[in-house]
């Protein structure tokens, strides 16, 4: 059973499709059925359960894929550790264009002056996906607002976010208009939820809604007049000049984001220096 036969299962496995995996490898698939097979045939045992819609591993697949997981760790642990001038262990987290704006970067930067030997890589995305990734092993760990899947994953660390209502500074703006809230497109987006709440609540019923894909876009969409948004106040105070345009007001109630980890995996040792590092502050 050689290494890379692991590596393409665990792929699979994590994948639930040859085909993805075999994308993501930068195989062909045929390549990828047929190391399967050949390591299937090896153990005398089926490893995955084939349908229409992809793979799902059989109780023997799930045995070997806990193995694979441990395996895989420890020789990237032994090369990091033999050769770190060649090697370098690696920490791949998640979390949205939002939550990822400001604070994770400082985070990282404060990591990484005392983890010079660790690659820190930062996957931003919608939360569903980032924890359809994190549930895959894809990332090994994940900064989110709001609820999660607390049977999967569970909170390493948290801390809390001030937020800001942003606005153009309007001229001759009639008090009857109604204002059009610039939003995410994730509907998960726990700032979009905050902007609607806020609207609700002070009886903005016919505000028109103008949904955006990334936080850059909301904050150009405000300096050009076209609406008001909530965002992070770490943002708005980060922008400094490019923010003389637009009011803001703090909100009362701030934003909980937490780093979550996926429960019963077994923590790299990058991941443990950082949930560490990440306690310490």
């Amino acid at each position: 059973m050689e290494s890379q036969d692991l590596r393409i299962f665990k792929c699979v496995a994590e994948a639930k499709s040859l085909s993805k995996a075999a994308e993501i490898l930068g195989y062909v698939q045929p390549h990828i059925s047929q190391r399967m097979k050949n390591l299937e045939d090896e153990l005398d045992t089926k490893l995955f359960i084939r349908t229409n819609r992809g793979v799902t591993l059989t109780e023997e697949g799930g045995a070997l894929f806990s193995y694979a997981q441990r395996i895989l760790l420890l020789m990237d642990e032994a090369k990091a550790e033999v050769n770190p001038n060649k090697f370098r262990t690696s920490l791949i987290i998640g979390a949205s264009q939002t939550v990822s704006a400001t604070k994770v970067p400082f985070l990282f930067s404060s990591f990484l002056k005392e983890n010079k030997n660790i690659e820190v890589k930062l996957k931003t995305d919608r939360k569903q996906v980032l924890q359809e990734m994190l549930s895959y092993g894809e990332i090994d760990g994940l900064f989110l607002s709001g609820t999660y899947n607390e049977a999967q994953f569970e909170t390493a660390y948290h801390y809390a976010e001030k937020v800001v209502l942003i606005a153009p500074l309007y001229e001759g703006r009639e008090e009857t208009d109604q204002p059009t809230l610039l939003i995410n497109s994730d509907v998960n987006c726990i700032y979009r939820n905050r902007l609607l709440a806020f609207s609700k609540e002070h009886h903005i019923n016919k505000a028109n809604i103008m949904e955006f894909d990334s936080l850059e876009a909301i904050l150009q969409g405000v300096r050009d007049r076209l609406g008001m948004s909530v965002v992070p106040a770490s943002v708005v105070n980060s922008r400094g000049d490019n923010m003389q345009s637009i009011h803001y007001q703090e909100l009362s109630e701030d934003v909980r984001i937490d780093f979550v980890i996926k429960k019963g995996k077994q923590r790299s040792p990058s991941l443990k220096k950082f949930i560490h590092f990440l306690g310490s502050l």
